[in-house]
């Protein structure tokens, strides 16, 4: 099947010069050194409206997240939170305004990619997860779902992996970009199971189900948000989740361990993050708020509407999550050869 979108490339790369563009003339910092701490002044903190910068459009998961926690963590902390979106190059353009953060009031909440694989991906970006950011609190996580268009054969299990190995490069299957979660999963998977479909990046995943929808692309690995809501209608098939075990955002979506892929485990997340020059007794108080309001009752509710489980973690939990994370997935990145420039 013939797409107009599909590189043949053999490195799979995607052009980002226009990120380049924009951020040229930045340093690039050492990879997972320690972010330097700052003396806070006396006065009172925080002292003015606090700037919460997301990377990605309204009405996105991460703004979503943002807006949910705006409004209490403001209360909390006896100051507005005002969220500014800077959608752009995945969160990157986000991220890289964040990293250069000095004014002591301003926070992030970025995605997996942006505080993990962004650098082995585009050597070239102006900020190091690590070594700039201050970690707050992982916040949200979330399986992908592997959701077939309903015109796949109606197998599950080891069957339907058969069935796909036997289609061969003549299955598709759609990302929202070269170097997403999405895609990242899928390619392990691929090098787990033998398939061989072809990967076709999107803009995002509307685009994705679009095309799922449309009988473009045969397979794709989508949130639970976006994979159960098709699933209720009967327009799309979720197969299987990339949890460890079934998930409570789709209890009825066997996992992956119980096709027999064994040890592929991957989830999508949501993290708060201040500059690595914020005074560090200002970013332990907006930890601390900042995992008090995630972790209630009501922001649990909200967050499973959307798709997601809170996590609420420690600073401590975040760092070891980031560099976890950076470890599994900088594999994928080389031995596939993936790279944005």
């Amino acid at each position: 099947m013939h797409h107009p979108n599909r590189s043949n490339h053999p490195a799979r790369c995607l052009s980002r010069r226009s990120l380049l563009g924009a951020l040229s003339g930045w340093s690039l910092l050492s990879l997972w050194a320690t972010p330097a701490t700052h003396a806070a002044p006396a006065e009172p903190w925080p002292s003015r409206p606090l700037r919460l910068l997301v990377g990605f459009p309204p009405g996105s998961s991460p703004d979503l997240l943002a807006r949910a926690l705006a409004e209490p963590l403001g209360r909390r902390l006896g100051q507005a939170v005002v969220v500014e979106n800077r959608p752009g190059a995945s969160g990157n353009l986000a991220a890289a305004a964040l990293a250069q953060a000095r004014d002591g009031h301003s926070f992030g909440i970025l995605i997996n990619g942006n505080l993990t694989i962004a650098r082995q991906l585009n050597p070239q970006l102006p900020f190091d997860p690590a070594r700039d950011f201050t970690p707050l609190s992982l916040l949200a996580t979330a399986p992908l779902v592997l959701t077939a268009g309903r015109d796949t054969p109606a197998l599950t299990g080891a069957a339907f992996l058969a069935e796909a190995r036997r289609a061969g490069d003549r299955w598709n299957y759609g990302s929202p970009g070269v170097g997403t979660l999405a895609h990242l999963g899928m390619e392990w998977l691929q090098s787990r199971t033998g398939l061989r479909a072809v990967h076709i990046p999107y803009p995002g995943n509307p685009q994705v189900v679009s095309a799922l929808l449309a009988g473009q692309i045969q397979l794709a690995m989508l949130p639970p948000g976006l994979a159960m809501a098709q699933a209720k209608t009967a327009r799309l098939r979720p197969l299987a989740v990339t949890s460890s075990g079934r998930s409570t955002l789709a209890p009825e979506v066997p996992s992956l361990a119980e096709w027999g892929v064994r040890d592929l485990t991957l989830e999508i997340w949501n993290a708060a993050v201040a500059p690595a020059a914020m005074p560090q007794a200002y970013a332990q108080r907006l930890a601390s708020a900042l995992i008090d309001v995630a972790r209630t009752p009501e922001i649990r509710a909200t967050l499973f509407q959307q798709g997601w489980q809170v996590a609420a973690t420690a600073p401590e939990g975040l760092a070891q999550r980031m560099r976890a994370d950076t470890e599994v997935l900088a594999r994928i990145i080389e031995r596939e050869h993936i790279r944005l420039e």
